[in-house]
């Protein structure tokens, strides 16, 4: 580590009450046994080492306690995404059940959106499984709406706050209303199996369209989670896909579902409903940028009201993500953030700046994206706003970050 990395670096350790080894200095002097991430699974430059770093200072052979370690789920753990894998199951399996309304499926659903719907799926009795298997217009349709427009190109949702929802992720959990928790996670489970045994780049068609069609867990992010839990962190996964979907994948890294934040239906009679549960005393929060920090601190942190929206003193040491909705929670992280680059602006800008030298930044495990030519645009249009209005990304001093590019 660099001498004014390392100075920043304990200079924010300090500030957060966090402690830090000096450059060269051992974090298991008396050969305790740290767990010790696998050498054999590559990581970027020495990312691995900062990790095991990570591993010996603040598990139980450093500091000791339960120190907390958040990890996004999808594009993060796994390649791909498990949310859109059940959504695909759903459809090639009739499992949507029609609404009294399509207008009452998300409050956010525009009335071009819900009348294409209702155009295209019919209007049979409420509750009874849509025929997307062979209906092949309503599929289509269901699919444009979930992506975020029409299948004439008209915007499907609006109104919403862009730094605390995305309508669309939490449209794959609305579609699972009239369902039990116990039936979802059946799905799920008969996805998950489905996604696992496809070969790599496989597709599946849904409707008249080819889709993704595989998933797999990366394995330098299973070996760091079970490294972590040994080592006594408190693992927790907080993801933007459906709650009991990301409990039946989790279980495969060794997380209990108890430690998993997903997107929360309420329930009625022991079965899903349209209504999410919100967050901070607000509703149409969902595990998303801002609303992830809220979920955080609230699920995991206690923290209740208004206040869940901030950030809080006592918070993650260590958090992961991959995309722009992951960038609060992993701002929030004391010790170290690890990023995915699946090259999404804001992200990529505040860990390629790297203001405070506790970044690590990563390809993807799998299939990596090619190296991005152009800088990313950190000081013009990096940040959207809670309307969608996009602008410069703005450090933790309200200065612009200058335009990054890829190193």
């Amino acid at each position: 580590m660099k001498a004014s990395r390392w100075l920043g670096a304990l200079a924010l350790a300090v500030a957060t009450g966090a402690t830090l080894l000096a450059p060269g200095a051992s974090a298991d002097p008396a050969g305790r046994g740290c767990p010790a991430l696998d050498p054999g699974l590559a990581w970027a430059g020495d990312n691995r080492l900062h990790l095991q770093e990570l591993v010996n200072t603040y598990g139980r052979c450093g500091r000791g306690g339960h120190p907390l370690a958040v990890f996004d789920w999808d594009n993060t753990v796994v390649k791909n995404d498990v949310g859109d894998a059940t959504t695909y199951w759903l459809l090639r399996h009739d499992k949507v059940r029609q609404p009294s309304e399509w207008s009452r499926t998300s409050p956010f659903i525009t009335a071009v959106a819900a009348s294409a719907l209702r155009a295209a799926c019919g209007a049979g009795p409420v509750g009874a499984p849509l025929r997307t298997s062979v209906d092949a217009a309503c599929a289509d349709e269901i699919l444009a709406v979930y992506g975020g427009k029409t299948t004439a190109g008209a915007v499907a949702f609006d109104g919403y706050d862009h730094r605390r929802t995305e309508p669309a992720y939490a449209w794959a959990a609305q579609l699972l209303a009239g369902y039990t928790e116990r039936e979802v996670r059946g799905f799920a489970e008969d996805a998950r199996a489905e996604n696992l045994a496809a070969p790599v780049d496989a597709t599946q068609a849904v409707g008249t369209h080819k889709v993704t069609g595989w998933v797999r867990y990366y394995d330098q992010q299973r070996d760091l989670i079970t490294v972590m839990r040994r080592a006594g962190f408190d693992v927790w996964i907080v993801s933007a896909s459906p709650q009991p979907v990301v409990e039946v994948w989790a279980r495969g890294v060794g997380v209990d579902p108890r430690h998993v934040v997903g997107i929360r239906n309420e329930t009625r009679h022991g079965r899903l409903t349209y209504a999410l549960e919100g967050c901070g005393g607000a509703k149409n929060v969902i595990t998303y940028i801002d609303g992830k920090r809220c979920f955080i601190n609230q699920e995991i942190l206690g923290v209740r009201g208004p206040r869940a929206f901030e950030r809080q003193r006592n918070r993650q040491v260590f958090a992961a993500g991959d995309s722009d909705t992951d960038v609060t929670f992993v701002r929030d992280a004391t010790a170290l953030r690890l990023v995915v680059n699946r090259n999404k602006a804001e992200l990529m800008c505040r860990a390629f700046a790297n203001a405070d030298g506790r970044w690590l930044v990563n390809p993807m495990f799998i299939q990596p994206k090619p190296v991005r030519s152009a800088p990313y645009p950190c000081s013009t249009t990096g940040y959207v706003d809670s309307l969608g209005v996009p602008g410069p990304v703005l450090d933790d001093n309200g200065a612009v970050v200058p335009d990054q590019s890829e190193r």
